[in-house]
């Protein structure tokens, strides 16, 4: 932001958008409250096992201790304003932990200090790296049996195949764990026995950790030297480096990706907590310090349009989250990243070419609300009064045309039959199915062609299992809901050209188009991909409507590739090439191109030799040594594939892969096995081909054959 007012500048260097994320029950949500409680925002602190925490607010997510939503909130530390989303760390709610990092300028990534690094955070690293988003590790649970610092890091390296950087070393362990040592400062922080935690000391370093503190710090050094040439030089010629330096290097390698600064504590014994909030202030990004957002021309999409982190620019943000509040309505989650939004605004969303006007705006606090008068660039609130947008829609101040990247659902793998009890609730049902996919958009809602069942899918037994229990408490619709069914997906085995004439006289006026295409597969990608195979010198580009035909029959192309050829499930990792369209001056039209581009995949599917595919999730199972064999039997009987098996603290790491349809109900298999021992993650990994016996069987039950 070189251009703007000083003083806005000013404020925004004093701002930071966090994530907290993690894989499930490392701690994210007790750190979140103890981030609140020490920074002044709540007088009380919230504990996950006693239901009463303020980040996981809805019912839900009190009875079963785990976060499901996204809950934002807003807090300051040392005169800077901490904008902060809670996320999930269940595999089934990676949605939320998606759409938070999209908006997000930096994040915590939490660990469990005896575990490290878990299947869910690798995932959500993942996600990071994919919005490269800088973050900072905190290592939780030092206090646990178990706990091993060196340990966690290591996973960090290996794993996720980061440059963790450690920052503190701990000070006791276990149950004696009672602080660390600041290996940029090299002084020891002390938290006393009293229970809130509010007040540590700053002392010397106890003599017998001064050894390993020097040897940690040099390490410490080394690393963070690479990172800058000016500090290696130094480091090299055996020049003092001072703390300011270290920092502003660890800063700058953290926030181009370089590295990620770790530190540690305890939240839930309130250890480690106050200077967790110094490093979010020391090392995460600024709104400033990201580069600005870069959107597209919805009439033209080749064509960037940059948007600056500017106030004095026309105001553009992103819907990210839609949340349904029983007294306030739709509240409508956004991230600003230009301009000033203000109240009584109007605003056009590019997408659905309609204007929205802001009634109210407000800063989040879970699930209470404050009602402001703007939101500026690089903030994060809510607007109501919103009507039509939903998540990943851009909101416009005129006369701006930006459209920015909008935020794209994982695949559903799993779905459920449900019916109104009562058919007087059918429409209250079909209304709340609606509400919730609006809010939701890793959930889906259709009906099954052949049953006229209305179905909803989403993206494991757990998510339904929520959707269906919102339905019946927050929208008082009684429900009946079928077993759960694997949400198959097809492919084609081989590539297959197929022609296509559309000739037919509609209201008096002559229509014609013929299209060729070529449907082959297209390796692991999910979807349908398309591609322009006419060549640069086609005559359909030298016509004045070539635009609206090219669109037309991409259209027509997509749309009817939609559904694959052996049960009707949608087609993925297929690839449709457009390669002959043959046009007559007057009589092509988009409707034509559109219709005989769709016939023409139609013929290609048609003769095409279709795959079914069954949805595959990777498990990892932490079970006690003598019940490994039986686990590994257990799993195999599920058509499962061991990756690894390795040694771990009490018991085994059982790594492998096994088919969703026959990990229903595993939960409570795997409780019965092991006498409730063991505990497992499961993740969605991939889409497979059936066996040909399976996919017999299967296609049988659907009455396919």
């Amino acid at each position: 932001m070189a251009s703007g007012d000083p003083s806005k500048l000013e404020d925004l260097k004093f701002t930071r958008n966090i994530g907290i994320m993690a894989h499930i029950d490392a701690g994210k949500t007790t750190t979140t409250e103890r981030i609140l409680f020490y920074s002044g925002k709540s007088h009380k602190m919230g504990e996950v096992h006693d239901g009463n925490t303020i980040m996981d607010w809805m019912e839900q997510e009190q009875e079963r201790g785990i976060t499901i939503t996204s809950a934002a909130t807003t807090t300051s530390w040392k005169n800077h304003r901490i904008n902060i989303i809670d996320t999930p760390g269940h595999v089934d709610f990676t949605i939320e932990v998606e759409r938070s990092l999209r908006v997000l300028d930096g994040a915590v990534a939490v660990y469990d200090g005896v575990n490290g690094v878990e299947p869910q955070s690798e995932t959500v690293w993942k996600q990071a790296n994919k919005f490269l988003v800088p973050r900072i590790c905190f290592i939780n649970k030092m206090d646990r049996v178990g706990a091993d610092f060196d340990f966690s890091v290591n996973t960090i390296r290996e794993r996720l195949g980061a440059n963790p950087i450690p920052i503190q070393m701990p000070i006791g362990a276990e149950d004696a764990f009672i602080g660390m040592v600041d290996l940029i400062e090299m002084k020891a922080k002390v938290w006393g026995s009293d229970a809130l935690g509010a007040d540590y000391k700053t002392n010397e370093i106890p003599s017998e950790l001064l050894d390993e503190a020097k040897a940690r710090r040099e390490f410490m050094i080394e690393k963070i030297a690479e990172l800058d040439e000016a500090l290696t030089e130094k480091y090299l010629s055996g020049t003092e480096i001072t703390s300011a330096e270290l920092k502003k290097s660890l800063r700058a390698g953290t926030l181009k990706l370089q590295c990620a600064p770790v530190i540690l504590g305890s939240a839930f014994k309130n250890r480690g907590v106050q200077p967790l909030l110094d490093a979010v202030v020391d090392y995460l990004p600024t709104p400033l310090d990201v580069p600005p957002m870069t959107g597209k021309n919805p009439d033209d999409e080749e064509k960037l349009i940059p948007c600056p982190t500017e106030w004095n620019h026309p105001a553009i943000g992103l819907v990210f989250k839609i949340a349904n509040d029983p007294f306030a309505g739709n509240l409508t989650y956004v991230r600003v990243y230009s301009g000033v939004l203000k109240v009584g605004m109007q605003l056009w969303n590019p997408r659905l070419d309609k204007k929205e006007r802001v009634q109210k705006l407000v800063r989040m606090h879970a699930n209470s609300r404050e009602e402001i008068a703007e939101l500026k660039a690089g903030d994060i609130g809510a607007v109501i009064g919103l009507k039509f947008s939903t998540t990943g829609d851009t909101l416009v101040e005129n006369p701006m045309k930006v459209v920015l990247e909008s935020i794209h659902p994982p695949v559903t793998v799993i779905s459920v039959a449900i019916e109104a009890k009562a058919s007087a609730d059918q429409d209250k049902m079909n209304e709340s199915l609606e509400r919730l996919c609006r809010e939701d958009p890793s959930m889906k809602v259709g009906v099954d062609p052949e049953t006229g069942q209305k179905i909803m899918s989403g993206m494991g037994e757990l998510h339904l299992e929520i959707l269906v229990d919102r339905l019946k408490r927050e929208f008082k619709v009684p429900v009946n809901v079928g077993k759960p069914q694997v949400a198959f997906r097809e492919t084609i085995a081989g590539d297959v050209r197929a022609n296509a004439t559309f000739e037919r006289d509609i209201a008096g006026e002559k229509q014609f188009c013929a299209v060729e295409v070529v449907a082959r597969p297209a390796g692991k990608a999910i979807g349908i991909e398309f591609k322009d195979g006419l060549g640069a010198g086609h005559l359909i580009r030298q016509r004045k409507d070539s635009k609206e035909l090219l669109k037309a029959l991409e259209s027509g192309i997509l749309e009817a590739a939609e559904t694959g050829p052996v049960a009707g499930y949608p087609l993925i990792r297929a690839q449709m090439e457009l390669t002959r369209v043959d046009t007559r001056d007057q009589e092509t039209t988009p409707l034509a191109a559109k219709v005989a581009a769709a016939n023409a995949v139609r013929q290609a599917l048609k003769s095409a030799k279709g795959l079914l595919l069954e949805p595959i999730f990777k498990v990892e199972v932490v079970v006690p040594e003598e019940m490994t064999g039986a686990v590994v039997g257990d799993l195999n009987s599920r058509r499962g594939k061991i990756n690894n098996i390795t040694p771990k603290a009490n018991g085994q790491v059982i790594s492998a892969e096994a088919p969703l349809m026959n990990l229903f109900g595993y939960a409570t298999d795997i409780r019965s096995i092991t006498q409730g021992r063991a505990s497992f993650t499961m993740e969605f990994l991939e889409y497979s081909s059936l066996p040909p016996r399976v996919e017999q069987e299967v296609l049988q039950k659907m009455g396919r054959i």
